[in-house]
């Protein structure tokens, strides 16, 4: 075998293996994501228009968007307010969810966030019912509701600069 055939077999395992470790760490990045985000965080005195539907699934017709999903008061932020779609309190740490704001003329955008370093990015473009979703990264995992607090007050400039780019 000569040198230069042995370089482009090595290198080519070397690329070969590299794909497969990312696609693994994808996989394990996904299957972490939906085992966080498999727990909602039902708003019990929403209205549900069927007894047997949670009022996410049955929202009356006049209801906004995202409808059945509290509203977390302490994060109340010049007139700004998360909501919480999935559960986030967790001793051990909540690296990933799924949330809502609410801005002060009660319009909303839906939230995916993750703990990480990134930019706000968009994943749905605004529609009749909402301003859009929106990607954000939160510094450290959230343990409690003062961390969810700490966390949103930290992305808040960003959604703010994205509502007031679409609102004007």
């Amino acid at each position: 075998m000569s040198i230069p055939i042995f370089i482009y077999l090595l290198f080519r395992n070397i690329i070969l293996l590299l794909i497969i470790y990312l696609s693994i760490m994808t996989s394990i990045k996904d299957q972490k994501r939906d085992e966080s985000s498999m727990n909602l965080k039902l708003d019990e005195m929403s209205i549900s228009t069927d007894s047997e539907l949670p009022a996410f699934l049955a929202k009356p017709d006049d209801a906004p968007v995202y409808h059945g999903f509290p509203l977390v008061p302490e994060t109340i932020t010049d007139g700004w307010c998360l909501g919480a779609i999935t559960e986030y309190e967790d001793p051990n740490g909540c690296d990933a969810g799924d949330a809502y704001v609410v801005a002060p003329d009660g319009s909303r955008a839906g939230l995916v966030w993750d703990v990480g370093i990134g930019k706000l990015s968009q994943i749905c473009p605004p529609d009749e019912t909402r301003w859009g979703v929106y990607q954000v990264w939160f510094s450290r995992p959230i343990r409690t509701t003062d961390d969810m607090v700490a966390c949103f007050r930290e992305v808040l400039p960003q959604l703010r600069e994205v509502y007031d780019r679409l609102r004007h």
